[in-house]
């Protein structure tokens, strides 16, 4: 049995971080975390854009966008949906984690999910760079994977 699989050697071409800027006390903190990451394992900044979008809504429109305009090997969309009191959460978080799902299998480039779906602001704290990692730098390295997958295939 032949097994192909990515890795995490330097990729090639541009990468995308597409951010929501609402909840940016969070959000900043995983596009920090993803540019870091692809930084860390060779990949040029210059050879990074950062796309900037009013919500975590907007990701997924923007990322599909993106994925295909033939300029990025990946995409990697970051932000925060925090639950309120109202249903506002599961309607935003559903249509984010769908759209960006799109973006890739209609572009047939790698989409990176690096959007936190939390019930506080304490769980999106832990896992924008404290006790649970950066999920930011977590769909990078997914990314990065993934490129270097697409490379082999």
């Amino acid at each position: 049995m032949k097994i192909i699989e990515g890795d995490f050697a330097t990729p090639k071409g541009r990468f995308a971080i597409v951010a929501g800027r609402f909840n940016s006390f969070v959000v900043e903190s995983l596009v920090q975390g993803a540019r870091d990451t692809l930084v860390r394992h060779g990949v040029k900044d210059d050879a990074i854009d950062l796309i900037r979008v009013p919500g975590a809504w907007e990701i997924a429109l923007a990322a599909y966008k993106v994925a295909n305009n033939g300029k990025h090997v990946a995409v990697i969309g970051v932000g925060a949906v925090i639950r309120g009191g109202t249903p506002h959460f599961e309607y935003v978080a559903g249509e984010v984690s769908k759209g960006l799902a799109q973006a890739a299998f209609n572009s047939g480039v790698p989409v990176a999910f690096g959007v936190l779906t939390v019930e506080n602001i304490e769980q999106a704290i832990e896992r924008s760079g404290t006790k649970a990692g950066n999920k930011g730098s977590d769909a990078a390295m997914a990314a990065i994977e993934m490129v270097n997958l697409y490379a082999k295939l």
